[in-house]
C-alpha cells in the first residue's frame, strides 16, 4: 500500500486506500492544503487495488505530475512528485528506502507549522500553515471548517521569524490556548488550539523537532587540601611502625617450661598421697599388735 506524504516529510502522511482520496482546501477532504493556489476541492486519487489514478477537478489548473500540468487522467506510481497550487507531495512506498526528492520551482515556501485536528468530525486531519492563515466559517478563509458556531473569520494564525502566534478577530465564541481564552498570544509546539469547541495540536517545524536539548553538568567542587603540622606527621609515624611478633623460639620455650611445671607439681602430689597411704598402714599395724 502506497501513502501521500509532503516534501521532506515535514507532516503525517495519507494512506492511499480505496476507493478514493480527495485533495483540497475544504475541512472535508481527506487532504486538506491551505498553500496558495488550492482550490476547495483541487484533485482526487482513485484507487483501485494497487492501481492508482490522478484526476484534476480544478478545471484542469494548478496540478502537475513531475513537472508536467496535468489536464486529464493519469496513472501514478510510487516516486511520482506532485504539485497542487503551491504545495509539493510525493507518492512513497512505505517498504522502500527514502530517496532525496528531485527539485522542483516553488511559489511559496512552507513555514512547517501544523494544525492536528483532535476531532472525531474532521477524521485527525492535519492543516498546513502559512505565512498568515485565517480559519473560520467563510469559504474565503484560508481554512474553512463547517461549523455553525464558528465565527465567519475567527481567528487568524501568524508565522513571523519562525515563530507562531494566534490572533482572534473578534468572534462570538472565543479563542482558546491550553483552556485559556486569549485574543493574541503566541504558541509553542505541543499546545492545544481551541476554536469554541474544535480543537486542534500544534506541530511544530520538523528543525525543532529534531533538536536535542543538552543539559549543563556541574563540575565536581575540588578537594580541600589538609596541612599536616609536623607534631602531627611524627606522630602518625611511630603509630604507624609494624609491630613486631614474638619469636618462635620464645614462644617454644615458655610452652616447655610451663609443661616441666605441670609435671613436677603432679609427682609432689603423688608422693604425698603414697606417704598418707603408708603412714596409714604402719598406724593400723601397730594398734592391731599392742
Amino acid at each position: 500500500m502506497l501513502k501521500l506524504r509532503f516534501k521532506n516529510n515535514k507532516h503525517n502522511a495519507v494512506w492511499l486506500v480505496e476507493p478514493k482520496v480527495t485533495i483540497g482546501m475544504a475541512a472535508d477532504n481527506n487532504l486538506s492544503l491551505t498553500a496558495k493556489g488550492v482550490a476547495a476541492y483541487h484533485a482526487e486519487i482513485v484507487v483501485n487495488v494497487n492501481q492508482l489514478t490522478l484526476n484534476n477537478l480544478a478545471n484542469g489548473k494548478n496540478v502537475w505530475l513531475n513537472g508536467t500540468p496535468v489536464l486529464n487522467a493519469v496513472t501514478l506510481t510510487a516516486g511520482d512528485l506532485l504539485r497542487i497550487g503551491a504545495e509539493e507531495l510525493q507518492v512513497v512506498d512505505p517498504k522502500e528506502k527514502k530517496t532525496k526528492l528531485p527539485a522542483v520551482a516553488r511559489d511559496d515556501e512552507s513555514t512547517g507549522w501544523a494544525l492536528k485536528a483532535n476531532n472525531s468530525a474532521l477524521s485527525n486531519r492535519v492543516f498546513a500553515l502559512k505565512a498568515c492563515t485565517v480559519i473560520g466559517r467563510s469559504s474565503d478563509c484560508d481554512i474553512t471548517l463547517a461549523a455553525s458556531h464558528l465565527s465567519r473569520r475567527h481567528a487568524k494564525l501568524i508565522v513571523k521569524n519562525g515563530q507562531l502566534y494566534v490572533k482572534d478577530l473578534d468572534s462570538s465564541n472565543g479563542t482558546y490556548l491550553n483552556g485559556k481564552r486569549v485574543s493574541e498570544a503566541k504558541i509553542k509546539r505541543g499546545d492545544e488550539l481551541r476554536f469554541d469547541t474544535l480543537c486542534f495540536g500544534v506541530i511544530g517545524p520538523a528543525k525543532d523537532i529534531d533538536k536535542t536539548s543538552v543539559r549543563s553538568v556541574r563540575a565536581a567542587p575540588a578537594k580541600a587540601k589538609v596541612k599536616v603540622s609536623p607534631a602531627a606527621r611524627k606522630i602518625t609515624t611511630v603509630s604507624s611502625a609494624p609491630v613486631r611478633k614474638p619469636s618462635s623460639k620464645i614462644t617454644e620455650h615458655a610452652s616447655n617450661e610451663a609443661e616441666s611445671h605441670s609435671i613436677r607439681q603432679g609427682l609432689i602430689i603423688g608422693l604425698i598421697v603414697v606417704a598418707a597411704i603408708v603412714a596409714a598402714f604402719f598406724t593400723d599395724v601397730i594398734n592391731f599388735f599392742g
